[in-house]
C-alpha cells in the first residue's frame, strides 16, 4: 500500500484512497527531506465545559522541489473539524480523510507557504489531547494537553513528527479569572469582552509538537520568588504545595546548575515552569520550559519517608534533564525513545548524586531501576531498547521498562567504559552538534567515538539492538596448602535471549575476607568465559561477587560456597551499597529457584530487627512479601505470615525512626492476613493504634481499607461506607471506587472491569 501510496504522492495525484491510518515512517522521511522553517501561530477560544475548544491557525512553512516539481502535503489532524481552509490565500478542500488533510500540490510553491485554519478539537475527562479536570471539591475546571507521541494532531493540524521542528506562537482567549502556562513567557494579556481575558505567549524556540503545551485553570503560582522555577497548582490544593514547594524549586534550580554545566550548555528555554496536573497519565511530561508533574508525585498522599522526597528529587531531575535530552536535542523518530528516556534516567541520579553526595544515590538507582529490568529482560517476551517502529500510532509500545530502566542500566555501563570525563565530552559534544534539531543514536555513539577514540559501534549494537541479558556466574577455586586462588572463571550464559548473544560486559569483581578486607578487581568479558588472571594468587576470600558497585548491566548470582558465607555474614556488612547489592543477589537466586523462598523470608526476618537503612529495608520488605503471597506453600505462609506481622508491629510502634516507623507500617499494611494483622489494620483506622509521631493521611486510610476489602474482612463493608462517610471529598470517592473495586468475588470484577471498558 505504502508504494502505491508514495508513487502517488510523487505524481502529485488526489491521494484519498490512499491516505495512510497514523503516521508511517515513510511519509514522515518525505516531510522531512521536502520541508523546512515550519512555524505555528495558534489561537484558541476555551469556553468551560464545553465539548470542544474552537481554534484559528496560521501555518508557515519552506517547501523544496523534486525532480516531478510541487507534490501534496498531509497534515495530520484527528477527531476534531475543520470550517475552512486556504493555502495561499486560495480556498482549499475542508475534508479530513483517515487523520489528514491534503494540501493539494497545485495550491503550493516552492519556498515560504501559508495555510490558514479555522478548526475545532474536542476535549474530554479522558481520552482527548486535550483533557478536562474538574476538581471535586471546589468545582472549578482545568485543562491541560498532553501530545505524546502524536497526540498534538488531535488539537491542531500539524506535521506531527519529532523531526519537523517548528516554532510555535501561542494565544489564548479564557476566563478572566484563569491562569494560562505554556513553554515561553507571557507577552501580554487583555481584558475582554464577556469577562474573558486574551494571553498572548513569546514566540519558542524550534521544539517538537510532542513537547508544545498548555494548561488552563484557576491555576495558583506558589512561592514567586526570583531565580527559582515556578510552581503552578490547583486552587484546592495550594494549601499543601506552599508546605512543599520550597524544596521542590530548590532541588530542581540546583539540578537546572549541575545540568548546566555538566553539559556546558545553558538552560536551552526562556523559563522554566512545574505545573502540578491532578491524575496526570505520566510521572511527568518534559514539555519545554513548562514540565507537568503528576500532582500526587508532588504533594504526597500517604505519609511520607526520606526516600519518598529522594524519589520525588529524582522525577524533577529526571524531566529538568530532559530539557536538554529530548527537547533541545530530540530523537529523530520513537524507536530512539531511549535517548531521551534513558539518558533523562541516569542523567538524574548522577545529579542527585553529586547535589547529594551523602544519600547512596548510586545503591537507590540500583534498586529502582535494576528489578524492573530484570524482571522483564529475562524473558522471552522483552525487546531491544532500540524499537522499530513503523507507525508513530504504535508508539506507545515502546514505553516500558526496556527503555526507563534497562537503558539507563546499559549507560551507566558504557560510563564505567569511558570513565567519567569522556562520557562527559561526549555529551557535550553530542548537544553542541544537535542544538534545536534531531539526532540518532548513532550521532551519540559518533560523539563518544571522537572523544574517546574507541570504536564502539559493535558494542552500541550489541547491548542498543539485541533483546534479552546475560546471566553471568563466578566459578573459582582455592588451593588448601597455599590458601590462595588457583582458579577464577568468569562466564556468561544468554536469558531471555531468541539467540545466544554474547555481550562485551565491564565489570568489578569485589573479593572479601574474613576480617572485612576487600579487593576490587576490574575484569572485562567478552566471550562465553574468561579467566580473572588479576585473581590468580589472592589469598582465598569467603565470598566473591561478580558486580561490585553496579556497574554491569545483567544477571550476577553468587555461587553456592559465596551464597553460603553471604548469608552467614550479612549482617556484619557495612557497606550499606555492598550490602544492598548482596541482598538483590540473594532474591534474584529466588526468582531463579536457586534459592528456597522460605530461606530468604527467614534471613530476612532474623536480619530486618537490626537493619538500620530505611531503603535497605523497604527493599526486602518488599521482596518477603512477594516470597511469601507468591512463592511459598500455603502451609508455610500460614506459619511465616504470622511472624512477619509480628515483627511488623513491633517495628511500627517502637523503632527510634520516624521513617522506620512509617516503613513497618505500610509493612504490616501489605503483609497483613492472619485475624491478628486485620485487627491492627482496623485499630489504626479506629484509632486504637497509632503509629507514635506519624499521623496517617487519607490515602493511609484508604490503603487500609482496601486491604481489608480485598481480605473479605468480615468487617470491611462497614469500615468502606464510614470511611466514604469520613471523607467526602473529590479524592475520597476516587479512592472508595477503587476499594470497592477490591472486593474478592468474580462477579464483582466482572461489574468493574465491564464498566471500564464501556466507560473508557
Amino acid at each position: 500500500m505504502y508504494k502505491r501510496f508514495f508513487l502517488a504522492v510523487l505524481l502529485g495525484a488526489s491521494l484519498w484512497a490512499q491516505a495512510p491510518e497514523g503516521i508511517p515512517r515513510e511519509l514522515a522521511r518525505q516531510r522531512a527531506h521536502q520541508l523546512k522553517s515550519v512555524r505555528y501561530q495558534i489561537s484558541y477560544t476555551i469556553a468551560p465545559q464545553a465539548a470542544s475548544i474552537a481554534g484559528h491557525q496560521e501555518l508557515r512553512f519552506e517547501q523544496s522541489a523534486d525532480e516531478l516539481g510541487i507534490v501534496s502535503q498531509f497534515l495530520d489532524f484527528r477527531e476534531g473539524t475543520v470550517s475552512s481552509l486556504s493555502i495561499n490565500g486560495q480556498t482549499a478542500p475542508t475534508a479530513i480523510h483517515n487523520g489528514h488533510i491534503e494540501l493539494p500540490g497545485e495550491l503550493l510553491r516552492v519556498g515560504e507557504n501559508l495555510v490558514t485554519i479555522d478548526f475545532t478539537a474536542p476535549v474530554a475527562p479522558a481520552g482527548k489531547a486535550l483533557t478536562r479536570f474538574e476538581d471535586k471539591d471546589d468545582g472549578s475546571e482545568y485543562i491541560y494537553t498532553l501530545f505524546v507521541p502524536m497526540d498534538a494532531s488531535m488539537a491542531f493540524p500539524c506535521f506531527d513528527q519529532p523531526d519537523l521542528k517548528a516554532k510555535f506562537h501561542l494565544t489564548i482567549v479564557a476566563p478572566g479569572s484563569w491562569t494560562v502556562v505554556s513553554n515561553s513567557p507571557v507577552v501580554g494579556t487583555t481584558p475582554i469582552a464577556g469577562g474573558t481575558k486574551r494571553t498572548e505567549f513569546a514566540e519558542t524556540k524550534p521544539i517538537s509538537t510532542y513537547l508544545f503545551a498548555f494548561a488552563a485553570g484557576p491555576f495558583k503560582k506558589v512561592h514567586d520568588l526570583p531565580g527559582l522555577p515556578g510552581i503552578y497548582v490547583r486552587q484546592s490544593k495550594l494549601k499543601r504545595a506552599e508546605e512543599e514547594a520550597a524544596e521542590v524549586q530548590e532541588i530542581t534550580a540546583q539540578g537546572i546548575d549541575y545540568l548546566s554545566g555538566f553539559f556546558a550548555q545553558p538552560f536551552p528555554f526562556r523559563k522554566y515552569d512545574l505545573v502540578l496536573i491532578p491524575g496526570f497519565a505520566y510521572g511527568g511530561m518534559e514539555h519545554a520550559g513548562a514540565t507537568f508533574l503528576r500532582e500526587e508525585s508532588v504533594l504526597f498522599r500517604t505519609a511520607p519517608t526520606h526516600s519518598d522526597y529522594l524519589n520525588r528529587d529524582i522525577l524533577l531531575l529526571h524531566e529538568t534533564t530532559h530539557q536538554w535530552f529530548g527537547d533541545l536535542v530530540t530523537m529523530r523518530w520513537f524507536d530512539d525513545l531511549w535517548l531521551k528516556e534513558g539518558f533523562a534516567q541516569y542523567m538524574a541520579y548522577d545529579a542527585l548524586a553529586h547535589l547529594k553526595p551523602r544519600e547512596d544515590i548510586w545503591k537507590r538507582f540500583y534498586q529502582a531501576i535494576k528489578p524492573a529490568a530484570y524482571a522483564i529482560d529475562s524473558t522471552r517476551g522483552t525487546t531491544p531498547i532500540y524499537q522499530d517502529i513503523a507507525n508513530l500510532k504504535d508508539a506507545k509500545s515502546a514505553y516500558g521498562a526496556i527503555v526507563y530502566s534497562k537503558a539507563p542500566g546499559v549507560i551507566k555501563q558504557l560510563a564505567f567504559v569511558l570513565g567519567e570525563a569522556q562520557f562527559r565530552d561526549g555529551l557535550r559534544l553530542y548537544l553542541k552538534e544537535h542544538a534545536y534539531a534531531n539526532a540518532e543514536w548513532s550521532d551519540l555513539v559518533s560523539a563518544f567515538e571522537r572523544v574517546s577514540g574507541k570504536q564502539l559501534g559493535a558494542w552500541a549494537s550489541i547491548w542498543i539492538r539485541t533483546q534479552g541479558m546475560s546471566r553471568v556466574d563466578s566459578d573459582w577455586n582455592c588451593n588448601p596448602q597455599k590458601g590462595s586462588i588457583d582458579y577464577f572463571v568468569l562466564k556468561q550464559a544468554h536469558q531471555g535471549d531468541v539467540f545466544d548473544v554474547v555481550r562485551p560486559i565491564a565489570m568489578q569483581v569485589l573479593l572479601r575476607y574474613a576480617d572485612g578486607h576487600e579487593l576490587h578487581l576490574r575484569a572485562q568479558l567478552n566471550e562465553n568465559r574468561t579467566d580473572l588472571d588479576e585473581a590468580f594468587g589472592q589469598a582465598c576470600p569467603l565470598f566473591v561477587f561478580a558486580n561490585d558497585q553496579d556497574y554491569a548491566y545483567g544477571r550476577f548470582l553468587l555461587d553456592p560456597r559465596s551464597r553460603k558465607a553471604v548469608m552467614e555474614q550479612l549482617g556484619e556488612i557495612k557497606d550499606v551499597f555492598e550490602r544492598t547489592l548482596l541482598w538483590g543477589s540473594l532474591w534474584d537466586s529466588v526468582r531463579e529457584a536457586e534459592l528456597d523462598p522460605r530461606d530468604y523470608i527467614e534471613l530476612a526476618l532474623r536480619l530486618l530487627p537490626t537493619e538500620s537503612d530505611e531503603s535497605i529495608a523497604q527493599s526486602i520488605i518488599a521482596s518477603m512479601t512477594t516470597a511469601l503471597h507468591r512463592y511459598v506453600s500455603p502451609a508455610d505462609r500460614l506459619e511465616l505470615a504470622a511472624k512477619v506481622e509480628a515483627l511488623a508491629y513491633q517495628k511500627m510502634v517502637r523503632s527510634p525512626e520516624r521513617d522506620m516507623r512509617i516503613i513497618w507500617f505500610r509493612a504490616l499494611r501489605g503483609a497483613a492476613e492472619t485475624p491478628g494483622g486485620r485487627r491492627h489494620l482496623k485499630d489504626l483506622l479506629s484509632g486504637q493504634l497509632v503509629v507514635p509521631g506519624v499521623e496517617l493521611r487519607p490515602q493511609d486510610r484508604w490503603n487500609i481499607v482496601t486491604s481489608l476489602v480485598a481480605l473479605n474482612d468480615p468487617e470491611a463493608g462497614a469500615l468502606l461506607a464510614a470511611e466514604e462517610k469520613r471523607d467526602p471529598s473529590g479524592d475520597g470517592r476516587k479512592y472508595a471506587y477503587v476499594a470497592a473495586a477490591a472486593r474478592p468475588d468474580g462477579g464483582v470484577k466482572k461489574q468493574y472491569f465491564d464498566q471500564y471498558l464501556r466507560d473508557a
